[in-house]
């Protein structure tokens, strides 16, 4: 089977190249299943019911977040009603949301996981802790991990922690596609960031010279998004479904 993961959604312009592409991808990669880390999806920052819809629409089977899941209150009510949008799951007990669901496909059983690191991030649950709890409770030998992290070191730290307990750790947040894709101990799939979609000349995903300004001065600015042409990042993870073993993660780059 395959597996398409596509790397942070920001704002309508990756929305919009999503719903311009993605459709294409799919039926090249022969895809099975899709996830779509939608957490700047929202026009501003954040995810609304509207971007998560999009994303819906276009063709995400699951949706993961990060650390912008709570940037806007409207979403709030969509985390308590759908199964397929996700929140880190080390947050609280008592968050709305989960951090993870099981996609029944019939004879085939996929999990998906949503988890953030805590270096240079909100203090939450220790995600090593956190997903061995995680593993417990999961039947399926499919398990997909969206690891939401600023540090490498912890990606690949994660990484190395969950060799041959998942199917694939895939890293997402710092919106910068890396070239570290490998299998680890010939079984679990990883990659230290699968990037960004959106603006392409921007910096992650905002108008250069509005953060230049603020880097230079630091003077107050408000971020917008690039208005420059858009690309899809992402990766496809081939895997032996009765195994839960990846035999193949290779980079998605997709522009016009």
């Amino acid at each position: 089977m395959n597996l398409l993961f596509i790397g942070d959604v920001v704002g309508d312009s990756g929305c919009d190249v999503l719903a311009q592409r993605l459709y294409k991808l799919k039926r090249e990669y022969n895809i099975d299943l899709t996830v779509i880390n939608g957490e700047n999806s929202a026009q501003g920052n954040g995810i609304t019911p509207a971007s998560f819809d999009r994303l819906i629409q276009v063709g995400a089977d699951v949706v993961t977040t990060g650390n912008h899941c709570f940037r806007r209150r409207e979403i709030m009510e969509t985390y308590e009603q759908s199964d397929i949008l996700l929140r880190p799951a080390n947050y609280p007990e008592g968050v709305p949301g989960k951090g993870y669901t099981i996609i029944d496909m019939g004879a085939v059983r996929v999990a998906v996981i949503n988890l953030m690191g805590t270096m240079y991030l909100e203090s939450l649950d220790n995600p090593f802790a956190k997903i061995d709890r995680l593993l417990e409770k999961i039947d399926t030998p499919n398990i997909f991990v969206d690891f939401h992290a600023e540090a490498t070191s912890e990606k690949k730290a994660m990484g190395f922690y969950l060799k041959n307990r998942v199917t694939a750790l895939i890293g997402t947040h710092t919106h910068v596609q890396t070239a570290d894709e490998t299998i680890l101990g010939c079984h679990t799939a990883y990659i230290t960031d699968a990037g960004m979609t959106g603006p392409e000349l921007s910096v992650l995903g905002v108008d250069s010279d509005i953060v230049i300004n603020k880097l230079k001065y630091h003077a107050p600015v408000k971020f917008c998004e690039s208005k420059a042409a858009p690309f899809i990042n992402g990766v496809v993870v081939s895997f032996d479904e009765k195994l839960g073993k990846s035999t193949n993660i290779i980079r998605v780059i997709s522009r016009k």
